[in-house]
């Protein structure tokens, strides 16, 4: 199989990677922030907030965007998170669009970025990130169990994000509590509008489930909602939106459906 997309950008993290001991870091100050899975149980649909400079297929999102400005709408809203992307190369991001919302706001953030390693956890923590986002396609089944270990130590919540059945499995025997069903194939960047409602009738009700991708409209919402999803993660459709913070009162607005 010729190399996808993914597999580039998951190749540049590594070559990346921080050499540093991460053993040597554990004792690190404790996230004190307020909790990520504590933010997403509700009788409505908790919306995570995406802060989003570009996107690999459609280039930048919204020109000159102020992250800080962006995530005071989000909250203003009704958004119970924040989701950061700090990739650089392929969405523009940085640790420093994290540490200005943390500043801005008072809502959980999700450090969103492809996480191979211990550093990458305890960047999150250091920069006062209140969850990671932890990809089952990228990681084999120890070290998915050791970073969802590690995030547990470090006082923070892993988003686990799974595209099949078998990824769901991995990810509930690895130990995850919160579990994001990417309706974007991540090496075609086709999205299956179905996909969540599919895979998520087989999560059990004790997970946290998160939508994510593809959730443009009201009756987007509405569909995952009814099957039961505690939480969508959208990042474009509030980034090109001429007003954000009204968009995500009308998503949060909608009622869920209880699983189990």
């Amino acid at each position: 199989m010729s190399p996808t997309y993914l597999d580039e950008i998951v190749a540049a993290h590594r070559a990346v990677a921080d050499p540093r001991e991460w053993r040597s870091r554990l004792d690190g100050p404790a996230y004190d922030g307020p909790s990520f899975a504590g933010a997403l149980r509700a009788d409505t649909v908790q919306i995570i907030a995406e802060v989003k400079r570009r996107s690999p297929s459609k280039g930048p999102l919204a020109p000159n965007l102020d992250p800080t400005s962006l995530a005071r709408d989000y909250a203003s809203g009704g958004a119970a998170a924040i989701s950061v992307l700090t990739d650089e190369q392929f969405f523009g991001g940085s640790l420093d669009d994290l540490r200005a919302v943390r500043a801005a706001v008072d809502r959980p953030i999700l450090r969103k970025d492809f996480t191979i390693g211990e550093n990458d956890v305890l960047d999150a923590r250091d920069v006062g990130a209140a969850a990671v986002l932890l990809i089952v396609s990228v990681l084999d089944d120890a070290s998915l169990a050791r970073l969802i270990s590690l995030v547990a130590d470090c006082g923070l919540d892993a988003l686990v994000e799974v595209h099949d059945d078998l990824e769901a499995r991995r990810a509930l025997n690895a130990g995850a509590t919160i579990v994001g069903v990417n309706q974007r194939d991540l090496r075609t960047f086709a999205v299956d509008p179905e996909r969540a409602l599919r895979i998520g009738a087989s999560l059990p009700a004790s997970v946290i489930t998160v939508a994510e991708s593809g959730l443009r409209t009201v009756s987007d919402i509405e569909r995952v909602a009814a099957g039961g999803f505690d939480a969508v993660l959208i990042g474009e459709t509030f980034v090109t939106s001429a007003s954000p913070a009204s968009l995500v009162a009308e998503f949060a607005a909608v009622t869920r459906s209880p699983r189990g």
